[in-house]
């Protein structure tokens, strides 16, 4: 803890061996995975820096680990040294240079589900919460000694509301965690088995030390996948449901919710109040019945517009298995009129975990960037990365421009700050998805310029390396 790495190296997982030409469910350089994790980085202009963490491994893992490394490790119970790092850096947009990045934690697992996420209070401390699979293995929160700086960080002890009494925060999943100027933090939040397998919840801290009793927001069938957002007046999720008993390879449905109360109630976007926990499949949270076509639905983004008004980003499928013959992977947008959901379709992918961000910006465009071509290894999660613009609230997209041509290893999960800096506007990883691999770390810019950040430091400070310019 609190020691410095000598450059950025991303952590390569694998999930669920299919036994075919594409070896994995899903593979590769996961550092900013997954989705469900929000978020990865923070622009702060009081310091000019955008602030971030990833899933980073050890420089001795990253050039050696092997096949049967991984294998070995499969059930992650136990872990293993070396593997998955937390790492916290920073962009600093006046000198153009990052730090050498700092360990935050081993986390004693080869798995990308324990990824970090980050946050920043009003007074510029930097929280890292470090998120588990499942609840075998604790989750940590740990809060820098000093505001803005990230190299060196104390843990906190969190509690949580629990009938009436704090207890132990040690345990959870899929945290996104922000903090709202003047209220404090909010977290949607995963927890296994509590009562199906992954239930979804909603908490509030204004301290981020003690946090309130977890709201249950939906336990349907097998459970839930679910992405947030929040502005200034409303905090938001949305979700889908994993059919019983077949599980989370069945994820279908899109549901809404959101809270203007900082939680005390929640209702769907026409302002119908819920009550809650949803239990049920058909209810006032649906906004398009996907089990109905036999169709699988895969959370990407959500975001706010200038009217407080929700759109989802997701992708719909036949299958969960890679491959052309679930195709067409149809990466598309649920946006709320204000008195319906429109739903258009942006492109096609080839896998059901190529995932991106979508940005709303303030001149009216919407802008996506995503790995949405084919890459190197082709129906494997990732591609060559694009941007892709919407004059029209996603109505029609046009493909604006190629970010990555010709990569030796798939580019995968690019991610947005909180409040974006046009200078640090995407942050992503690569890695080789048929096989264990190295895996770098790179940003882009608004323009679609390409920064690699240095896999290999030889003094304190240093600039990314420009790999595709606009």
């Amino acid at each position: 803890m609190n020691n410095r790495e000598t450059g950025y190296r991303g952590i390569w997982y694998y999930n669920q061996a299919s036994n075919d030409e594409f070896v994995y469910k899903y593979s590769g350089g996961l550092g900013t995975y997954c989705a469900k994790h929000r978020p990865f980085a923070v622009h702060r202009p009081e310091v000019n820096k955008t602030f971030f963490c990833y899933g980073g491994t050890s420089e001795d893992a990253h050039l050696n680990h092997s096949e049967e490394d991984l294998v070995n490790d499969r059930k992650f119970s136990r872990g293993r040294e070396g593997f998955l790092i937390h790492m916290v850096s920073y962009f600093d947009h006046d000198t153009g240079q990052v730090p050498r990045p700092t360990i935050l934690l081993d986390k004693m697992t080869a798995d990308a589900h324990d990824n970090p996420i980050i946050s920043i209070d009003d007074a510029g401390y930097v929280w890292i919460f470090s998120t588990s699979h499942g609840r075998s293995r604790p989750s940590y929160v740990h809060r820098s000694t000093a505001p803005y700086r990230v190299d060196s960080f104390e843990k906190i002890d969190v509690t949580r509301m629990q009938d009436g009494v704090q207890t132990q925060m040690d345990n959870f999943s899929y945290m996104q965690a922000w903090h709202i100027p003047g209220k404090g933090f909010i977290a949607f939040v995963t927890r296994y088995s509590d009562p199906v397998d992954r239930t979804l919840f909603f908490t509030t801290s204004e301290n981020g030390v003690n946090w309130s009793e977890w709201t249950r927001l939906a336990a349907i069938g097998k459970g839930h996948y679910q992405i947030s957002i929040h502005s200034d007046s409303k905090c938001c999720t949305a979700f889908n449901h994993h059919l019983d008993p077949q599980g989370v390879n069945w994820r279908t449905n899109l549901y809404y919710l959101e809270t203007t109360d900082f939680g005390e109630s929640f209702q769907n976007a026409a302002g119908e109040k819920v009550i809650l926990p949803l239990t049920e499949p058909g209810n006032p949270a649906l906004i398009y019945d996907y089990a109905s076509e036999d169709l699988k639905i895969y959370l990407k983004d959500i975001r706010l517009d200038s009217n407080d008004r929700p759109v989802v980003l997701y992708l719909v499928s036949k299958g969960y298995e890679a491959g052309p013959e679930n195709g067409p992977r149809t990466l598309t947008t649920a946006r709320w009129t204000g008195t319906e959901w429109v739903i258009h379709p942006v492109t096609e992918s080839d896998s059901n975990y190529d995932t991106g961000s979508l940005y709303l910006e303030t001149d009216n465009t919407w802008r996506i960037i995503a790995p949405t071509e084919s890459g190197p290894q082709p129906y494997n999660p990732g591609g060559e990365m694009a941007m892709w613009i919407s004059p029209d609230q996603g109505r029609s997209w046009e493909k604006f421009k190629d970010l990555t041509k010709n990569s030796p290893r798939n580019h995968t999960y690019a991610r947005s700050p909180v409040k974006a800096n046009p200078g640090f506007y995407s942050l992503w990883a690569d890695g080789h998805c048929r096989k264990p691999s190295k895996s770098l770390l790179y940003f882009s810019d608004r323009d679609g310029n390409v920064y690699r950040l240095p896999e290999k430091m030889d003094s304190e400070f240093a600039e990314p390396e420009l790999v595709h310019a606009d």
